[in-house]
């Protein structure tokens, strides 16, 4: 089968090209350099030239700030180019694997962890487009699975991971939010479990809406103490509350998802997220 990943220079796309050697299925890598997936005719004529069959989407526009002044092109492309890429599956009957966000979340004021079935109420731009791309998956008739995650971090790109590594080792003193409270997933379980439901042909009967971070819950003043401890730094971390660092956008203040269903569909474990992150930080020292 011929899979195409979308957005293959990022976290998660660069951590499915890793795995790709070890697979049956033969692996199309692009980004935007190779393909504009806002452009509907070129999507379906990628599809129909390489007899694509399944598509990872990791392609996003993750910047949550930058979203709230540019609603229009996370729109096109968290949205609209999912609507593409489904339109493309339902076509040729193939299947979509699409990564979504906990901030479709964002204004639920929980304390429990959030099920799939969970009523979604987005608080700024960023959530509401990946919940548009949400709708436009449900609404194609293709062949689907969305899996929500959140705090995505790993050795490639932009992310708190390496943002704390770099700060902890300059600074004596930094405050982290400590009001925020989430799971850390690591880019390379998430890739792991996408691939395995793929190479163990597990997609059929089994379409529907996952929830997937590591298992455990912190703040990001955990994460950061945590990062400050495995890397050997001396920097003292201080919690504050998230108040001290103003933001066009209300950011969750409770995000654990709740992992139950994809761990009982798919028979998987999902590691602790203290232990990925050691994973992850030894690939970066």
């Amino acid at each position: 089968m011929n899979i195409l990943v979308t957005g293959a220079n990022g976290q998660l796309g660069n951590h499915v090209r890793l795995l790709a050697p070890q697979s049956q299925h033969h692996f199309l890598f692009t980004d935007v350099e190779e393909l504009d997936i806002t452009n509907r005719d070129a999507v379906l004529r990628f599809v129909d030239d390489n007899q694509v069959r399944c598509i990872i989407n990791c392609a996003a526009y993750t910047n949550v700030d930058k979203a709230e002044d540019d609603e229009e092109c996370a729109e096109l492309l968290n949205a609209t180019a999912v609507s593409y890429l489904a339109e493309a599956m339902q076509r040729v009957d193939g299947f979509l694997f699409h990564v979504s966000t906990d901030y479709v979340f964002g204004g639920n004021h929980n304390n429990t962890p959030c099920r799939e079935n969970e009523q979604v109420n987005p608080t700024g731009a960023y959530g509401r487009t990946k919940l548009h791309g949400e709708e436009a998956v449900l609404r194609s008739g293709c062949r689907y699975i969305i899996i929500r995650t959140a705090w995505l971090y790993s050795i490639y790109g932009n992310n708190f991971l390496k943002t704390m590594k770099r700060v902890l080792s300059e600074k004596e003193v930094c405050k982290v939010v400590f009001d925020q409270v989430g799971t850390p997933t690591y880019a390379g379980d998430l890739a792991n479990v996408i691939c395995t439901i793929i190479e163990q042909n597990q997609m059929e009967g089994h379409e529907g809406i996952y929830h997937f971070s590591n298992e455990g819950v912190c703040s990001w003043f955990d994460f950061a103490t945590v990062i400050g401890h495995l890397i050997g730094s001396s920097c003292k971390v201080l919690p504050c509350h998230s108040n001290e660092f103003p933001s066009k956008v209300v950011r969750p203040s409770f995000s654990v998802l709740d992992k139950t269903k994809i761990k009982e569909t798919f028979n998987i474990e999902i590691p602790y997220w203290t232990d990925a992150l050691k994973i992850c930080i030894k690939q970066l020292n």
